[in-house]
């Protein structure tokens, strides 16, 4: 062959896609996912066959594992070592199959996911059952391909003799596919089995009266009757399963829960690692101590609570939290006519019954061309009895055997396989007893033969069969339910007091992001003087608090943080906070600009409104702040490139909105325009900018309520105006000036502020330089007054913050 002819030039996306849908097909077809008849998947048809094989069963002694993979590997199944001796594994814990196909000896791994002993320290056999699944095999029930290098022949399929694909249920991923059956009690599955065989119109709602849902070999119980029911009618369904627990009083007037059984396929010792951490990270503050006390009498794990801690809430919120209670998806896809199909109950009870009766109509033929083969020979020797002087006189007058048997054949008519066995006849079984005997064979293989081609040509008959097949398999392998089934699914409730213990606390927030909950001790030790602070820092948050509340921290970039105020730092009041960066992980240069404590998320009409300084405004409801998961910053503005979030705070719907821009355009409007919109939306135009310009403040006014307002200029000037000089319009709109234009250096807006009479204002500088003015002091101007300067910028610094105290603070 030349170098031309042995390489092909083919498109790259068509030889992918050949190779891939090659490979796809096989590790469907042949790999992942069970067979609808005998519920295995290749590798572990080729264990239990190769044991089988090999006489490695039940009634003999335990053998090696080694040899087994060995032999399944050189024989059947061309993989890794380790990949046989796994699944060999797996069918052999008692805490993953409902009824184990093998036995083990040694180390086969544990339900804490411990890895099971080396191959070669372990001992296997097949199990009492597995005979079951192999029994007839060799009575050519089933089809038999050649194996990988045509050496030997394997089975394509069991026989199955109970309905091992819900008994044991199975797992699997492959391309596109994936497949999770869940165990069934074996009872309950022959009689379902046995239902259909007599009724194969019989309804779901009729077969759940008999098979009344899983059964996990760890037990547990099962919530969800309706899942049952979607996932029996369509393949796929949703049940929850929780632990077995119980609260058991103990002395010091503590309770302790004890958990008995745990959902199937969950890790015990990652459990009770999990349960572990959230009492060494006080996320759940009532656990005292959690022990694994399980031992050879079964499992038990031990959460000791502290004193006075409910345990019923403690559990509740561990079945919330933890795998102490799971959802488990039905997705029940098995190979049924060579494709992967999406198996309801009715179909996968068809598909096996099917099956059987293959099986059981292939071994009847089997068994009745052996019956009417011996019959034939026993005819034979019955008649060279009656005639047996003459028989053996022409047999000692042959040459050879050969000859012996062409003798017979022409002067008895006597056919090859009849001359045969009278030839090969032991001279004891020529006495006379022996013709009673063969009479009595006679008469037995004749019945057999009609007994089976009844079976064979007689559909009720063979159902017959079937059935006392299945009862003889429910009555030696049987077993109780060890799952309890619940009906419907338990809403769990917790309560906060249940996890954290309520406890008035002062909670502060530094606008350099420093953030802490102090004791009320601490505070008042302080008499609130002293508080640690950065030198060029303030105060942007400071308020007295329970720990059962929470804070929502709004920032620069369009993102908040969600934080319960029970898992803050717990710092002294002289002592400087934690950064909440530590916390929270920040973008680069995002900053905290607003912080709002909640008490109640459940308010009705109380939204979150915030703004950017291109002007966009939003409000939203506060209900939808709250999240489960909340290790990083959310998103609560989707901000465009170069805008930035200035505003966040709690609103009502019964106020008018002020926005004033840095170049002293201020617009008033109605809150009701502003639409409500979800969390992560842009908002909407609040007011109308000219170039150069941005949203400074945003204020809230009361409606038909005269109220004044402090206006205070980046160059320190102050002045006081009263909101009824700006006018109501409607949303999106350039607004009216509120300071006068000046040609040289002109004023802009630093802040703008609501204020009341009695209250005082300080201002703080860039040099630390700090003033305090009572608002009275200032008399109202129009909109067209600058004010009257009471910094000097120039010297002092730039304006930092500008504070309002109301008349009844310090």
């Amino acid at each position: 062959m030349t170098t031309a002819e042995r390489f092909q030039e083919l498109p790259l996306e068509e030889v992918m896609g050949d190779r891939f849908g090659r490979y796809s097909k096989y590790i469907i077809q042949d790999r992942a996912i069970p067979d609808a008849r005998d519920g295995l998947k290749p590798v572990q048809r080729r264990i239990l066959y190769a044991m089988f094989d090999a006489g490695n069963t039940n009634d003999k002694p335990f053998r090696k594992s080694a040899k087994t993979v060995g032999h399944v590997i050189g024989n059947f199944h061309p993989h890794g070592d380790t990949s046989v001796y796994d699944a060999m594994v797996r069918l052999s814990q008692d805490w993953k199959a409902r009824h184990m196909l093998i036995e083990m000896h040694g180390n086969n791994g544990s339900v804490d996911g411990d890895p099971p002993a080396a191959m070669r320290y372990t001992e296997a056999r097949l199990s009492a059952i597995a005979a079951e699944m192999l029994r007839d095999i060799t009575k050519r029930t089933v089809e038999f391909v050649p194996n990988f290098d045509d050496q030997d022949m394997e089975p394509t399929v069991l026989p199955a003799r109970f309905p091992n694909l819900l008994v044991n249920g199975a797992t699997g991923i492959s391309a596109g596919y994936a497949t999770d059956i869940p165990p069934h009690n074996l009872a309950e599955t022959i009689d379902a089995a046995l239902m259909r065989l007599q009724n194969p119109t019989c309804t779901i709602d009729e077969l759940m009266t008999v098979i009344k849902g899983p059964d996990f070999p760890t037990g547990g119980i099962i919530q969800g009757i309706d899942g049952i029911k979607k996932a029996y009618e369509t393949g796929r369904g949703k049940i929850i399963v929780r632990s077995k627990a119980s609260i058991e009083p103990i002395k010091g007037g503590k309770e302790q829960i004890v958990i008995t059984e745990i959902p199937y396929d969950v890790n015990k010792a990652q459990l009770v690692k999990k349960i572990d951490e959230m009492r060494v990270d006080k996320r759940l503050e009532g656990i005292a101590d959690i022990r694994d006390e399980s031992d050879r009498t079964g499992l038990r794990i031990v959460v000791e609570l502290k004193k006075d801690i409910d345990g019923q809430g403690i559990l509740n919120y561990l079945y919330k939290n933890t795998e102490l209670q799971i959802n488990y998806n039905f997705n029940m896809i098995a190979i049924h006519n060579r494709r992967p199909t999406m198996m309801t109950l009715p179909l996968m009870l068809d598909a096996y019954i099917a099956h059987q009766k293959e099986v059981v109509t292939k071994r009847s033929e089997f068994d009745l061309q052996r019956a009417k083969d011996r019959l034939h020979i026993v005819d034979g020797l019955m008649k060279a009895l009656s005639i047996l002087d003459e028989v053996i006189k022409t047999i000692r007058a042959s040459k050879d055997k050969r000859d012996a048997k062409d003798n017979l054949i022409s002067k008895f008519a006597f056919t090859e396989i009849q001359a045969e066995a009278i030839v090969s006849l032991q001279l004891y079984r020529l006495t006379n007893t022996d013709i009673t005997e063969l009479q009595k064979e006679e008469e037995e293989l004749k019945k057999t033969i009609t007994e089976l081609t009844e079976i064979i040509n007689n559909e009720k008959q063979l159902n017959k069969v079937i059935k006392s097949e299945l009862l003889d398999i429910k009555k030696r392998f049987a077993e109780p339910r060890r799952s309890d089934i619940e009906a419907n699914i338990e809403e769990i409730k917790i309560t906060l007091d249940v996890l954290i213990p309520s406890e008035e606390v002062v909670v502060t927030v530094t606008k350099d992001g420093y953030i802490k909950r102090t004791s009320t001790r601490s505070h008042a030790a302080s008499n609130g003087q002293d508080f640690a602070m950065k030198e060029s820092d303030y105060l942007l948050f400071e308020s007295n608090m329970n720990t059962q509340h929470h804070l929502l921290l709004f920032t620069n970039k369009g993102n908040y943080i969600y934080q319960p105020v029970h898992e803050l730092p717990d710092i002294r009041w002289k002592d400087l906070g934690q950064h909440i960066s530590s916390i929270v992980p920040l973008e680069d240069e995002e900053e905290i600009i607003e912080v709002i404590g909640i008490d109640d998320f459940n308010q009705e009409n109380v939204f979150i409104l915030t703004a950017t300084k291109h002007g966009q405004i939003k409000r939203s409801l506060l209900s939808e702040y709250v999240v489960s998961r909340y290790s990083r910053t959310l998103k609560t503005m989707n901000l465009k490139k170069d805008d930035e979030m200035i505003h966040a705070s709690l609103v009502t719907p019964e106020k008018d909105l002020l926005l004033t821009s840095y170049l002293s355009y201020s617009i008033r409007f109605d809150m009701e325009e502003l639409p409500v919109t979800g969390v992560k939306t842009g908002g909407v135009k609040g007011i109308n900018l000219k170039e150069n310009d941005s949203l400074v403040a945003v204020n809230l006014i009361a409606k038909n309520n005269e109220q004044d307002l402090l206006i205070v200029s980046q160059r320190g000037a102050i002045k006081r105006m009263s909101t009824s000089e700006i006018e109501i319009t409607s949303r999106a709109k350039r607004g009216v000036v509120i300071l006068k234009e000046l040609k040289a250096n002109p004023h802009r807006i630093f802040a703008v502020l609501t204020v009341n009479p009695d209250d005082s204002i300080k201002l703080t500088t860039e040099n630390q330089i700090e003033e305090t003015f009572k608002v009275s002091s200032f008399s109202k101007s129009d909109r067209y007054s600058n004010g009257s300067l009471k910094m000097d910028v120039s010297n002092d610094g730039e304006l930092l913050f500008v504070k309002v105290f109301k008349e009844t603070e310090d």
